[in-house]
């Protein structure tokens, strides 16, 4: 488990109403922060504190590992010069009953923040530019316990909470991103009802861009089952986030098996350019043993096309769940 302080400024009534965090994945320069490249760490079963006017607010456990998403319409203008995708983290959180002001209890918080990378300052008060940022153990016990011993339990999962945490299925917004981005697609008369077919068809990994993909892919690049009954054409590029003519490119595809296709698409794992397979720091070693992906020791996928290269190149740096910075 780690702990995490989020400093949400405008979007706090959103974030913790709705229960998550976002943050854009470049500055408004298109350069990397290092406090939004941490978002892409955060686990299931993290616990991440919220600040916000002045105030620690709230606190809860991540529901789900970092994903790739849109940035919230509620945010409405609030950060409309972000990127269009961005990093959110599902999270439970509860609100203190009386939040805990910084300024009052700096002196007593100050020795046990980070020497690097700190979310405020020694005097309480926030640090400019600092969205979300790791924090010790003994900060995150501190904190609760001036603000709402009750919650101490965060810190000490107690049996089952796991359980409690799992979503069997992907994440809510991810599955309506994608439905509404297929609604287009059946509806826009300019495209030929072949081609939305074969668009909506490839969201699947079936249809003419497996046949596209099928080309110069034979099998799973981890499993290497070769029967094509159960191998899904998986876009490097995930489908929701390419353009039509990269939906059905078969360079921005892998042939996978099913739960390969699930880590990779949600950034789990990737490849490098050399054949490499790239394990993310948040992915739990022993149910990627039970999936097929072997972390005892340096796994080679084959070599990739061009056209591949270019793909993995985005996965790793907008899909991938470790931090760049």
């Amino acid at each position: 488990m780690r702990c995490w302080w989020v400093n949400h400024k405008q979007t706090f009534a959103h974030e913790v109403g709705r229960g998550y965090i976002w943050c854009p994945k470049r500055k408004k320069n298109g350069t990397r922060n290092h406090f939004y490249e941490t978002i892409r760490e955060v686990q299931q079963g993290d616990v991440v504190f919220s600040f916000a006017d002045a105030h620690l607010q709230a606190v809860g456990p991540a529901r789900l590992p970092c994903y790739s998403c849109p940035r919230p319409d509620e945010f409405g203008s609030v950060g409309e010069l972000w990127d269009v995708r961005g990093w959110r983290v599902d999270v439970n959180f509860t609100k203190f009953v009386r939040p805990l002001k910084m300024t009052v209890v700096a002196d007593q918080i100050a020795p046990l923040l980070p020497k690097r990378y700190s979310p405020i300052q020694e005097n309480g008060h926030g640090n400019q530019g600092a969205y979300l940022a790791e924090i010790s153990m003994p900060l995150a016990r501190r904190l609760l316990e001036l603000a709402e011993p009750a919650l101490l339990g965060l810190l000490q999962p107690a049996p089952g909470l796991q359980e409690t945490l799992v979503q069997t299925s992907d994440p809510t917004i991810l599955i309506e991103w994608e439905d509404n981005l297929q609604r287009r697609i059946a509806a826009n008369d300019a495209v030929p009802e072949t081609t939305r077919q074969a668009l909506i068809q490839a969201r699947r990994g079936q249809g003419l861009f497996k046949q596209n993909v099928s080309e110069f892919e034979r099998e799973c690049r981890i499993t290497h089952v070769d029967n094509p009954v159960h191998l899904i054409a998986s876009h490097i590029k995930p489908w929701r986030e390419a353009s039509d003519e990269e939906r059905l490119s078969g360079g921005n595809g892998l042939l996978l098996t099913p739960s390969i296709d699930h880590l990779f698409d949600r950034g789990f794992i990737s490849f490098d350019d050399d054949g490499s397979v790239l394990v993310s720091p948040v992915a739990d070693h022993e149910s990627l043993h039970r999936m097929g992906v072997d972390c005892t020791r340096p796994l080679f996928a084959g070599r990739f096309n061009s056209d591949q290269r270019h793909f993995l190149d985005y996965h790793r740096q907008e899909i991938f769940l470790q931090s760049q910075c």
